[in-house]
């Protein structure tokens, strides 16, 4: 009996993973096809905020089917993408919607990084239950997580304030992508320090960026 319950959460992670990025997707392909009928790129981002804003919706709609509860991690990306969707489309500037990558990013690596000396871990209140691991990997896993945070919360204000909008929506396609060579790359680690009376199961992915 215990076997299909020890299958399915691996499952949910994965579906929950692919709604979240789902948003990411679907803003991404609204934005080509405003660019492919001629508007500017900062009109065709605001236009496009509009799929963003209700992908977020559905995305954490359909996260909270799946796992019966809004996950930490997914419920803040979802609702920064919503607050600043809703700004950005108020007041049709698509510079609000760029510098959110900035302020999410940077908040959550002020908040990794600064509970380090204070020996406290809240990357695991983030993550919620998906994967239970040692303190001394808490710590670990907070910094590598904190740094990444903050390299992306920088390299997106470089990108935004340099760069035209066509380069900034590629950019964050590629954020996406370096997003889930990262979160894979914590797979062996985390393996290697879970918790021993846990059920056996392989994680999946713990991806830093909900693609929201």
């Amino acid at each position: 009996m215990t076997e299909p319950a020890t299958a399915a959460a691996p499952n949910r992670q994965w579906i929950r993973q692919a709604v979240d990025f789902g948003a990411l997707v679907a803003f991404g392909a609204a934005y080509v096809v405003h660019r492919a009928r001629g508007l500017e790129g900062g009109e065709a981002l605001v236009q496009a905020t509009w799929v963003l804003v209700a992908a977020s919706a559905i995305a954490l709609i359909v996260g909270y089917l799946v796992e019966r509860r809004l996950a930490p991690l997914p419920l803040l990306a979802g609702g920064f993408a919503l607050i600043f969707g809703v700004l950005t489309l108020f007041f049709h500037d698509p510079s609000v919607l760029k510098i959110k990558l900035s302020i999410q990013n940077g908040l959550l690596a002020a908040i990794l990084l600064g509970s380090l000396p204070l020996k406290k871990y809240p990357f695991k209140y983030l993550l919620g239950d998906s994967i239970r691991v040692t303190d001394a990997a808490w710590r670990t896993l907070t910094l590598r997580y904190g740094l990444y945070f903050a390299a992306i919360a920088i390299t997106n204000e470089i990108v935004w304030r340099n760069y035209s909008d066509d380069t900034w929506v590629a950019f964050r396609g590629i954020i996406w992508i370096a997003a889930c060579v990262f979160g894979l790359a914590q797979v062996p680690f985390i393996l290697k320090h879970l918790i021993k009376d846990d059920e056996p199961a392989v994680p999946g992915p713990t991806s830093p960026d909900p693609g929201l």
